[in-house]
């Protein structure tokens, strides 16, 4: 979809690294004669939208993992409390 709205907007694709609090905040639109860009905005926005969708689907694989840790260490845990003979 990027690649589609960079070709209609005539920008070249710069690959870059994952965007940062400050470069949202820092961002700034071409201003036209009629006000900003639609395409440059929506562009953004997907781009955004893609990065965001990444860390929500990798936030719910690690809750996920941690919830998998967790059960193994309690059942590790309960099984070694039964090896133990207090004298």
């Amino acid at each position: 979809m990027r690649n589609l709205i960079r070709r209609l907007t005539g920008r070249p694709s710069t690959p870059r690294g994952p965007l940062r609090p400050a470069q949202i905040r820092e961002r700034r639109f071409t201003v036209r004669r009629r006000g900003l860009d639609p395409f440059e905005i929506r562009a953004f926005l997907h781009e955004i939208a893609d990065e965001l969708a990444v860390a929500q689907t990798a936030l719910v694989a690690v809750r996920e993992e941690n919830v998998r840790i967790r059960r193994a260490l309690h059942s590790w845990q309960g099984g070694q409390s039964g090896r133990h003979r207090y004298r």
